[in-house]
């Protein structure tokens, strides 16, 4: 049963309420409930958070924290719930025992953050005992984890000098590398984007070490960023890579390959339309939950544009901190990020024997394991501290 928490923040809208409690009897997916939302509400420090369990069917749910400055809470939580569930998949399609959680912190990141903000949404995550396990996101990053850490030991992504696996972003672009190629064998016939012409939507965290591995392996690279700062590093790095103004200039740049690399809903029906016309033929990015709507993914197959799916490609940076709760080694967590191109490649496969979208093939793995190993397992008992 899904449990709805509060300490003062208000409750959600009953729109939001029914995208909560939608339970398999419903007729939605396995999984497609949430198990938990806590709204989370600390005066002193300011902090406003929501906290999304989505699924323990495979383990504790993991997933990062995304301090980001929301309209409004309604807003705040319906990413909270959308990112939570494509956790849920993520962590099921790459091998985890590992179930899907989010965590938002409403404000901007640059102004509010603080010591105390962060300590307190610690305590916060360890009243949880470790039903979620929190990492990375948009607007936090290693250092934030290591002052979270302070007050729970349910946080991954913290620095190596403690103990840690370090920054999520390096492996997350080299999953999606991965997951670029083996769509270059399905379209092309080889797993390598030399010769064809690649546009990265975002150069931040993950996207700029992804032109790395692009320029490497030979592709023409055309960029464009809402920050000066990220072009100007991105450039100073590969000084051949081309910069457009935005991201309308960057879909009509004739494009091989699209890699959505900032935030999500990319792929609208304008935009798919646009990539369409231009003749784009793979979609390969970074981000999650690029699909702006149900429905998107057929309209991508319909134009014979081959999507590989987000939380298939980009699921590098959880492999990363999920290998970090045993203990971390990056050439193992490495190895394991590498099997995203075998994995993309049974996908196509899938997809085309079923006459589905990608996307849709890639769902009906995902909830093929849950509902598997749901059964073994039920909902997760809350662990015991160690120590």
């Amino acid at each position: 049963m899904t449990d709805v928490q509060t300490t003062s923040a208000a409750y959600p809208a009953p729109g939001v309420l029914s995208r909560i409690f939608r339970t398999e009897q419903d007729g939605a997916a396995p999984g497609d409930g949430h198990e938990q939302v806590v709204l989370c509400h600390d005066r002193g420090s300011g902090l406003k958070a929501i906290i999304a369990i989505h699924s323990t069917a495979l383990g504790p749910a993991l997933g990062g924290t995304r301090f980001f400055p929301y309209a409004s809470e309604e807003a705040a939580l319906e990413d909270a719930l959308n990112l939570s569930r494509g956790m849920s998949y993520k962590n099921a399609l790459a091998g985890l025992d590992l179930g899907g959680g989010k965590a938002v912190i409403i404000g901007d990141p640059n102004k509010a953050k603080n010591e105390a903000m962060l300590r307190a949404y610690g305590r916060f995550v360890e009243s949880l005992r470790g039903r979620y396990i929190t990492a990375c996101d948009v607007g936090t990053y290693v250092q934030d984890m290591d002052v979270i850490a302070r007050e729970t030991e349910f946080v991954t992504g913290r620095s190596p000098e403690n103990g840690g696996a370090g920054d999520s972003s390096i492996l997350t672009a080299f999953g999606v590398f991965q997951g670029m190629r083996a769509s270059a064998q399905a379209r092309w016939g080889q797993p390598t984007l030399r010769g064809k012409r690649v546009g990265v939507a975002g150069v931040g965290k993950v996207g700029h070490y992804l032109v790395g591995h692009l320029v490497a392996d030979g592709a023409t690279v055309v960029i464009t960023d809402v920050s000066e700062a990220a072009v100007n590093r991105v450039r100073a790095a590969h000084p051949e890579v081309e910069v457009v103004a935005d991201s309308a200039a960057l879909l009509q740049s004739k494009l091989d390959v699209y890699a959505p690399c900032a935030l999500g809903g990319a792929l609208t029906d304008a935009t798919v339309g646009t990539l369409g016309e231009f003749g784009t033929s793979v979609v390969c990015g970074a981000a999650n939950n690029q699909l702006a709507h149900p429905g998107v993914e057929k309209d991508l197959a319909d134009r014979g544009i081959l999507y590989a799916p987000d939380y298939l490609v980009n699921s590098g940076g959880v492999i990363q901190v999920a290998d970090e709760i045993e203990g971390f080694n990056f050439e193992r967590a490495k190895n394991k990020a590498t099997r995203i191109f075998d994995t993309t490649l049974e996908i196509f496969t899938r997809a085309a024997s079923d006459g589905v979208p990608p996307a849709v093939a890639a769902d009906r793995l995902a909830e093929k394991r849950m509902r598997e190993i749901s059964a073994l397992r039920s909902v997760l008992l809350p662990a015991a501290r160690r120590g």
